[in-house]
């Protein structure tokens, strides 16, 4: 008698983000369980994402390593799939996904993303192909604690798998102001954390290297006038995120 199929689970950290909820869990409904936890959501969320067969969980935020180290620790399956909720798995992912989980041929596989900047998929600019480790063995699995670009890590072997996870990453320009706001504090956060000093003269240098790194070294002049917006987007993000470091390193007067 043949042992059975390795089972599944998707985990999904989410709040708010019942505009892309729906979408993403059934993207996900090849799975044995799909994971979602709301950290305080208060639009339709939970709602939805319970409508499309996941099993919610209401949650605080610790931040986002320490909340996807919970969802693994309270999956119930063999395998732990990670995944933002912008993101979607296209039926060729599922299969190869499978395919991987029961082939036993590795303990984690990266999967390469296609992302998109204001309706418009990046095939260069440092955002293509992009490989994250995503899918790795449960009792193998981890997650750094990073406060800004936290991720999986796998305990054993890992391979690369070939078809696209889509990440539909930034939605209009609102969103990408949202974002450089909210990543230049987290990352000032994180640097400031670890040590690290700023100065005016550091934020220049380090914005405008950003901007040449994506537009000129990454080729992002090939995405054109995405590829433009995306550089500027990373030079004011590293800007910022260094004269947020200036601020929380300087003593507050009384």
């Amino acid at each position: 008698m043949s042992s059975p199929s390795p089972s599944l689970s998707v985990v999904i950290a989410a709040k708010n983000e019942a505009h892309h909820i729906a979408d993403c869990v059934r993207s996900a409904s090849f799975a044995d369980e799909i994971l979602v936890l709301d950290s305080g959501s208060t639009d339709a969320t939970a709602a939805l994402a319970a409508e499309q067969g996941a099993r919610v969980v209401p949650t605080d935020w610790p931040g986002y390593g320490p909340q996807q180290q919970r969802g693994i620790a309270m999956a119930r399956c063999d395998w732990v799939l990670s995944l933002d909720a912008d993101e979607r798995i296209s039926p060729e992912l599922q299969a190869e996904i499978r395919a991987a989980i029961a082939s036993g041929a590795a303990d984690g596989y990266r999967l390469p993303r296609l992302s998109s900047f204001c309706g418009q998929f990046i095939h260069h600019s440092g955002w293509r192909p992009d490989y994250t480790l995503r899918l790795v063995r449960r009792e193998k699995a981890g997650f750094t604690a990073h406060l800004l670009h936290a991720h999986m890590t796998v305990d054993g072997t890992r391979q690369d798998l070939r078809h696209s996870l889509v990440h539909y990453s930034y939605q209009d320009l609102d969103d990408v102001l949202e974002k450089l706001n909210r990543y230049s504090a987290v990352g000032a956060r994180d640097m400031q954390a670890r040590g690290k000093k700023a100065s005016l003269g550091s934020a220049i240098v380090h914005g405008l290297w950003a901007f040449v790194r994506t537009y000129l070294v990454r080729q992002g002049f090939r995405d054109g006038r995405a590829g433009f917006l995306i550089a500027v987007y990373n030079a004011e993000t590293t800007f910022y995120k260094y004269l947020k470091l200036m601020a929380l390193n300087t003593p507050r007067q009384p």
